[in-house]
């Protein structure tokens, strides 16, 4: 869900649709006609691309070399490029094409890398440095639930392409091995093994040192340490209301101001917090709030400060209150901007905040390691499922708010029975060292995180629809596409599901952070 593409326009918070600033015909690569950007991907009404039958009939063309063929047309890299910024699930859908089609098409393409490897020129492609800037750009995006697709991707591209000294060039092709070189496909279920661009993993090894050196000098105990985040619910009330596409009303994903704000805490003792809802409107009805949940509704909604504040006052100090110990809350450095009033507040329970540098989270915040994005895909599934029931009747914002309090409610009690679960998401994230002292390897965190989302998910009942591969798919398979990595290809494509800046840790932060 956290990887869904919004499919409206911006003033809507499910969906980005802005004025193209794709690059000019003289940037683009010759293969690319200026019909291929002529409509943004993000668009109302789904692409039809049945391109395996459309290739069937079209006339005899002179003979290619044989791994030319291999390569995919520039509508079939569209495709994949979309399931890649997204999913999978949301690319069929928008597409119109067969989820194992576009896998498919998936392992052509790496298949098609990895055997022309050597004659692959990146001509006035990004440099390194400059990919780096962007990989990180769209690390950044997902933290804050901001939009990555074909049309930001190539914004994005463009305005980094162009301060380079003798212009640059872009396509589908690059796009699409971009994603997959920096590892960025929202499927991979392995992202703490992933190696971050240099500036960012550079932040993310100083901010483990940082951490770990605080809890043993300050011996810290697990009931003491937590990490908060939130999940941003964003809510297109036209297509609620509308007999049509009900399912679209609500995303993980938006520009907007979100319909609510769902703030998660737990502890290195395995514990959960209570969760603190922040809902953007005013209740018609007495909400049925069940008890892992504290509702705060204002008909503006709350800034980052008061969140923080009330989430301080209302769930943090009620939780030290029994504690006789320092502590330290791991956060991002996106939506909580630690202003007096909250520090004052954290001070005040001797709490340090440890601040995840930009980029980081999906390796170092322990929330992002399993249960944040499980949670996520567990509300699309159950608002996907009750969209289907209520397709002919009426919803309204009350009724869905309730709706989504009750699932989250679910999702909660299945991770507050699982202590170890939560736990083990400190150890992976390497926020705790390991037991006998020393981090894991990289490998073992990954094994470790896979271990995690598939436990929560089948506890949520999400593994079932997400993992199955049908039979004929594994038939139709050549075998050049049987020579791509399998690791890689589970990674990529086995998970459906679905980030200002703050590099490293300046000496101010840090003389905060060592008070």
């Amino acid at each position: 869900m956290k990887d869904t593409c919004p499919t409206y326009s911006p003033s809507k918070a499910a969906t980005v649709k802005t004025k193209s600033v794709f690059p000019g015909n003289d940037d683009l690569e010759p293969e690319l006609a200026p019909a291929a950007y002529s409509r943004p991907l993000v668009c109302q009404e789904e692409e039809c691309f049945n391109i395996d039958a459309q290739e069937d009939e079209e006339p005899a063309k002179e003979p290619e070399p044989a791994s030319k063929k291999e390569q995919l047309s520039v509508k079939k890299l569209r495709v994949v490029l979309f399931a890649l910024c997204c999913n999978t699930e949301q690319a069929a859908e928008h597409f119109r094409n067969p989820q194992r089609r576009i896998r498919r098409w998936l392992r052509r393409f790496q298949a098609f890398q990895e055997e022309n490897l050597a004659s692959l020129s990146e001509g006035k492609y990004l440099s390194l440095e400059a990919e780096e800037k962007l990989a990180e750009w769209v690390l950044t995006q997902r933290e804050q639930q901001l939009p990555v697709n074909e049309e930001t991707l190539f914004q994005k591209a463009t305005k980094i392409g162009r301060s380079l000294e003798g212009g640059f060039k872009i396509s589908y092709e690059w796009a699409v091995r971009f994603m997959l070189r920096h590892n960025l496909s929202t499927h991979t279920r392995r992202a703490v093994a992933h190696p971050l661009p240099k500036d960012v993993e550079d932040n993310a090894s100083c901010f483990i040192e940082f951490v770990q050196r605080q809890i043993h000098t300050q011996d810290l105990p697990l009931s003491m340490i937590a990490a908060i985040d939130e999940i941003s619910l964003f809510l297109d009330v036209e297509v609620l209301s509308s007999d049509d596409r009900k399912e679209n009303a609500l995303q993980t994903v938006g520009t907007g101001e979100p319909w609510c704000d769902v703030v998660l805490t737990i502890l290195a003792d395995g514990s959960v917090l209570p969760t603190l809802v922040f809902y953007r409107g005013r209740v018609q009805q007495p909400a049925n709030v069940p008890e892992s949940i504290m509702l705060e509704a204002k008909e503006n909604g709350y800034s980052d400060d008061e969140v923080m504040e009330l989430w301080s006052s209302r769930v943090w100090q009620k939780h030290t209150e029994c504690q006789n110990s320092k502590g330290m809350l791991v956060l991002d450095c996106h939506r909580t901007h630690l202003s007096e009033e909250v520090l004052s507040l954290l001070s005040a329970s001797s709490t340090l905040p440890a601040v995840v540098p930009a980029g980081c989270s999906s390796k170092i915040q322990p929330l992002d390691v399993c249960i944040k994005r499980t949670v996520k895909n567990f509300l699309h599934k159950k608002w996907k499922e009750q969209a289907k029931e209520m397709a002919d009747s009426t919803c309204d914002s009350d009724i869905l708010l309730q709706l989504v309090l009750c699932w989250l409610a679910e999702a909660l009690e299945v991770i507050g029975d699982s202590p170890e679960l939560v736990q083990q998401s400190f150890l992976v994230a390497s926020v705790l060292p390991g037991p006998d002292g020393t981090a894991n390897s990289p490998t073992r965190n990954a094994d470790m995180q896979e271990e995690l989302i598939a436990s929560l998910e089948e506890q949520l009942k999400l593994s079932d629809a997400q993992h199955e591969e049908p039979a004929a798919e594994a038939q139709d398979r050549s075998p050049a596409e049987e020579s791509a990595d399998p690791e890689i290809l589970h990674q990529l494509f086995e998970g459906e599901s679905e980030t200002e800046s703050f590099y490293g840790f300046e000496d101010a932060d840090l003389d905060l952070m060592e008070i």
